[in-house]
């Protein structure tokens, strides 16, 4: 806000704020480096051995769900928490975690060859539970410390989006060291790997502690309850928060034990329409019953639009955990001087990329604004459509070198994440400034989340293409080409289709530009 200590022209805040979610993306791109190969690793080289189909629907599950959550998370930060204690304990969550994932490689190091067998069982239920506290602490975290960076700023400050820039760099200094710290202790323990990544979501919860008082004491607080309407209210809340706690524990207890039997790729399959049906229902509710006026109600318009061509961005974007992963281990020539190159090393290029332009991109946006040339959001969208389908026409020639018994060169890679990197430069930080922009009085953090439940749907279709499109057997490997082009064609598809909405979309965004 107006009234807030400033450092380099922002917030003090932002400060905090860009330590806090630099560890936190330390943890999830620290881990997600190794999600998909730990999985479909063989058990005799330490992994889970399962193959592309099921690690695939897994990894979607995961991290659909690291996203799916953020629409709770931000219902129960603006009705219940408040933002500033949800990015608290979502970040506790999550390290406890990532610490759940690395029990079975502390207890390897205290085993002998013979007994380090005898962990299946135990190493199988850590890494599933780990998965789903790290998905209730994303849900809990990563929406509301968004929303908060917004709230730094007055309405209208044209600073707003270069502090979603900076702010956007601060991550992607975390998701640059993580994957080769992570990658590398992997080499050694899975699980210290895992273990490895929750060490960083502990400092960055030492950090928030730390400075979070004296820095947003004016943003993200919980609601204030004045009335006794507003106290009956909340204690419905909290029983019902309670009650759906409980029930959600009793049915993991039920999955870990054996009874409900759990099917991955099914449930993958089915929870892409589940996404569309609950975001859009969400958005009818807001706009009919929610008492907007019109402008209002234009806007929540506008985010549905937002919400497609965001998962379709995401679909593509999100593939570098799974699919580009894969082809790292299975197809790239990562040889240097007769030392192999771990291939979640690559899951780094995308954030050294990015911490080189984000700067460059920040400023472009400040100075085409003061000359009235800024491209309005709508068009940065295009832009970040665009790059996804460049990176992967870039993949589809390298795909064809792999499907002809090549090793591909790690250049390919390295240029397709540049494209994806101009393209996510040019989307994901304008989103989400352009979510809080667009969020009506009282749901900031309801549309922070709605807005990361197209990043859940992308992630999820990105995690089912990889299932397809990994290489993972002859047949697997001799259509891949194809299957890249098809991701080219419908990205590139989806970025002339919103050039043509540009105008319409505009009219619906009101005043927000």
């Amino acid at each position: 806000m107006s009234d807030q200590k400033m450092i380099w022209g922002h917030p003090r805040g932002l400060a905090t704020l860009f330590f806090t979610e630099m560890w936190e993306r330390f943890s999830y791109y620290g881990m997600r480096a190794l999600l998909i190969l730990f999985m479909a690793t063989a058990v005799s080289d330490g992994g889970l051995g399962f193959d592309d189909k099921t690690s695939g629907a897994i990894y979607g599950l995961y991290t659909m769900g690291v996203y799916l959550l953020a629409l709770p998370g931000g219902w129960l930060a603006d009705r219940l928490f408040g933002l500033k204690k949800s990015v608290w304990y979502g970040g506790l969550i999550i390290a406890l975690g990532h610490f759940t994932m690395g029990i079975p490689g502390i207890l390897q190091l205290f085993s002998d060859a013979a007994e380090k067998t005898e962990i299946t069982a135990l190493d199988t239920n850590a890494f599933f539970l780990g998965l789903i506290l790290i998905v209730i602490g994303t849900g809990l975290l990563k929406p509301n410390i968004s929303s908060i960076v917004g709230q730094l700023y007055a309405p209208g400050d044209s600073k707003r989006d270069a502090g979603f820039s900076i702010f956007y760099m601060g991550i992607n200094i975390g998701a640059l060291v993580a994957p080769i710290l992570t990658s590398s202790v992997a080499e050694y323990n899975w699980h210290l790997g895992f273990g490895l990544a929750g060490f960083g979501m502990v400092l960055g919860l030492i950090q928030y502690k730390l400075t979070a008082t004296s820095t947003l004491a004016d943003v993200g607080n919980a609601p204030v309850i004045t009335t006794p309407e507003e106290q009956d209210s909340q204690s419905t809340l909290k029983k019902v928060t309670t009650a759906v706690v409980g029930v959600v524990g009793l049915l993991l207890v039920f999955m870990f034990t054996g009874v409900i039997n759990v099917n991955a790729s099914a449930i993958a399959n089915a929870s892409g329409v589940v996404i569309a049906i609950v975001a859009f229902s969400y958005l009818g509710y807001i706009i009919f019953l929610g008492g907007l006026d019109q402008a209002d109600k234009k806007k929540v318009m506008a985010m549905g639009i937002v919400f497609i061509f965001g998962a379709v961005f995401w679909s593509g974007f999100e593939q570098a955990g799974s699919t580009l992963n894969l082809f790292a281990e299975r197809f790239t020539d990562r040889s240097i001087f007769g030392w192999e190159m771990p291939a979640g090393w690559f899951q780094s290029v995308n954030s050294t990329f990015i911490i080189l332009f984000a700067p460059f991109f920040g400023a472009m946006w400040i100075w085409l604004a003061r000359k009235n040339m800024e491209p309005s959001s709508p068009l940065k969208f295009f832009f970040g459509l665009f790059g996804v389908a460049a990176g992967f026409f870039v993949m589809y020639f390298a795909a064809k070198i792999a499907a002809s018994g090549d090793m591909a060169a790690p250049t390919w890679l390295i240029f397709t994440y540049l494209f994806h990197t101009w393209g996510e430069l040019s989307l994901s930080p304008v989103g989400l400034s352009l979510t809080t922009k667009l969020a009506p009085k009282g749901y900031g953090g309801q549309m922070m989340g709605i807005w990361f439940l197209s990043v859940a749907l992308g992630n999820l279709l990105a995690g089912l293409i990889a299932g397809e499109a990994s290489g993972g057997d002859a047949e697997a490997l001799a259509n891949m080409p194809s299957q890249y082009l098809t991701i080219v064609l419908t990205t590139f598809g989806a970025a002339l289709l919103l050039l043509a909405l540009n105008k319409p979309l505009r009219k619906l965004m009101g005043d927000v530009h």
